[in-house]
């Protein structure tokens, strides 16, 4: 239970260290990613592992938690003395906490319009080359060249999107979204 709850704890404290970045750039510093994943270690392993910690390991895990806290509440306090007074009161100001999360919701919202088209095509594909495992999914063979076959060259339906760059598929993202939101 102590071991659940602290795992837990732990996840949520990594999770913001993950976080501080995009929430709270002032107080961020390059290697907080690294340390965020390794509380994010931390509480995974207690979590999963909370029915074998039981006795003295449960206590000197929860020493061990207790003394990051507070090492991380006194890096904590040190970022925060190094800031200006402007900086203070413009971190504590909650439009800039506004415009924070509304960012995250938008990073948030591209990256899944990202994995879910991405997993569209991926399912399309797997669709597509439905054969069975030593097949190369052909079901017919043609020629390479259609003019040779008297066929017409295939040209892109109206469903079909061409983009030459990183810019139009951005564009095509941002319109996605707007459009499912």
């Amino acid at each position: 239970m102590v071991a659940s709850l602290s795992g837990t704890l732990a996840l949520v404290v990594g999770s913001a260290v993950l976080l501080l970045p995009l929430l709270a750039s002032e107080l961020s510093r390059p290697r907080d990613a690294m340390w965020g994943a390794v509380v994010l270690l931390l509480g995974l392993t207690l979590v999963t592992s909370a029915d074998r910690l039981t006795g003295s390991p449960m206590l000197a895990v929860l020493c061990g938690g207790l003394l990051i806290g507070r090492l991380g509440l006194e890096v904590l306090q040190l970022r925060w003395r190094a800031l200006t007074n402007e900086e203070q009161q413009r971190l504590l100001s909650l439009e800039r906490w506004q415009t924070s999360l509304s960012e995250l919701m938008v990073s948030v919202a591209r990256g899944i319009a990202v994995v879910s088209a991405s997993s569209a095509t991926v399912l399309a594909a797997l669709q597509r080359g439905g054969g069975s495992k030593g097949s190369s999914g052909k079901r017919w063979v043609r020629t390479d060249d259609p003019e040779a076959s008297g066929e017409p060259a295939h040209q892109p339906s109206e469903t079909t999107t061409v983009v030459r760059s990183f810019a139009e598929i951005d564009q095509l993202l941002q319109s996605a979204i707007s459009q499912a939101g």
